[in-house]
Order: structure tokens, then C-alpha cells, then sequence
């Protein structure tokens, strides 16, 4: 991989972009199912049901995007996208055991259409940015950074999970009752939540940064960075 193509200023701030929306997107995909199972007492089928109609939605929304972005380009795309993905996770930040599942799959849904809006605007404007030789190893960059991403937002928000509720059962006089175990792990997921929406946060304000670059603009007026 050619790291020169970090020299061009939109691929940078899409892969940015990017790598935060899949350190968001994972890292709630795998507390969301976490939490619906030992904190809600779902069953795994009914925790892969709510989650499905969400998923499904982000990989039809595809294409959809893909015009919007052809027509009025990546910058406001972006910015709502990122907008939308914050409300949700400040409202998962207050996420219990009473909460309905219709509010988190409503939530969920809401959530991949912001994803939606953030990874394909974002990763086309970057790549458009970069001359034809450096188009493998922008894609091959993206490709790597995405696992990353990944790997990196799921061991946090368990590691951060984990130590929400340790530090509330810590605090309270009988950790091993249900009611506290229970507490204590909706403390850790809401702490998860938050250094989700602070994420979401930074990457808002990234996106304010985004302009369109068209096939061809990296041998003219959007050269790379000095």
C-alpha cells in the first residue's frame, strides 16, 4: 500500500469518516444484541429479528444513496448522516430494561439509515480525489482500515462495558443481587453508548470539512495536501 494517498485531503477525512462509522456501527451491533439478551431477557432469535429490519434497510439503501450522492454531493449527505447517527446513540445512551423493543428497533433503523448516508458518500468522494495509480491503494487502505475500525470499536465498548459495571456493583451494598446485576450491566452499556455518541460527535464536526471532488479534480485545483 502506497501511503502518498494520504496526501490528498478528502481521501483522508472519508477514510476518517469511515473508520468511525464502522467503529460506531460495530460496536453497537454487538452491544445491542448483548444487552437485549442478558439485560432484557430476549431470546438470540428475537435479538437477531430486531436488528434485522435495520440491516436490511442499510444494504438497500445502497443504490439510493449512491443518486442522492450523484446529485447533490457528499458534503450534506454526510452531515445529516452523522447528525442523525448522534440522536440515536444520545437516546441509546439512556437505553433500560423496560425499554420497548419497537423504540430500539425504531432506533436500530434509524441509525442504518445515517450509517447509509456516511460510508458510501465518503469513501466515493475520497477515492474520486485520488489519481488512477493510486486508486488500488486507496482501496486497499480503506479495505484494511474498515477491520481495524471494527476490532478496534468492539474491544473498547466491551472494555468499557465492563468497567461501568464494575464500578457501579462496586458501589452499591449488595453487588450480587439480580436488581444490581442488572443495574450494573445497564450502566456498562450506557457508558458503551456514550463513547459511541462521542465518536459520532467527532465525526460530525469532520464532516463539516467534506467537499466534492470529481474524477479527475486530483491533477487540478484538488492536488494534494503540502
Amino acid at each position: 500500500m502506497d501511503l502518498r494517498a494520504f496526501r490528498y485531503p478528502m481521501f483522508t477525512i472519508g477514510l476518517i469518516l469511515i473508520f468511525i462509522s464502522m467503529m460506531m456501527m460495530l460496536s453497537s451491533m454487538l452491544i445491542l444484541p448483548m444487552y437485549l439478551q442478558q439485560g432484557m431477557a430476549v431470546t438470540a432469535l428475537t435479538a437477531g429479528l430486531v436488528l434485522l429490519p435495520g440491516s436490511l434497510l442499510n444494504g438497500f439503501l445502497s443504490p439510493i444513496m449512491g443518486r442522492l450522492f450523484d446529485k447533490f454531493g457528499p458534503k450534506w449527505l454526510v452531515i445529516i448522516g452523522m447528525a442523525i447517527v448522534s440522536v440515536v446513540l444520545f437516546l441509546y445512551t439512556g437505553i433500560e430494561a423496560t425499554t420497548s423493543l419497537g423504540t430500539i428497533i425504531t432506533l436500530h433503523v434509524f441509525m442504518m439509515v445515517g450509517i447509509s448516508m456516511i460510508m458510501m458518500p465518503a469513501q466515493t468522494n475520497g477515492l474520486n480525489q485520488l489519481p488512477p495509480e493510486f486508486y488500488p491503494h486507496g482501496t486497499a487502505i480503506m479495505n484494511t482500515l474498515q477491520q481495524v475500525s471494527g476490532a478496534i470499536g468492539t474491544a473498547v465498548a466491551v472494555s468499557i462495558l465492563s468497567a461501568g459495571q464494575t464500578r457501579f456493583l462496586s458501589s452499591v451494598a449488595n453487588p450480587e443481587t439480580p436488581e444490581n446485576q442488572l443495574a450494573g450491566f445497564t450502566s456498562g452499556v450506557q457508558n458503551a453508548f456514550v463513547f459511541a455518541l462521542v465518536l459520532a460527535v467527532i465525526g460530525l464536526i469532520i464532516s463539516l470539512f467534506v467537499k466534492r471532488v470529481k474524477v479527475g479534480a486530483q491533477a487540478g485545483q484538488q492536488g494534494p495536501m503540502h
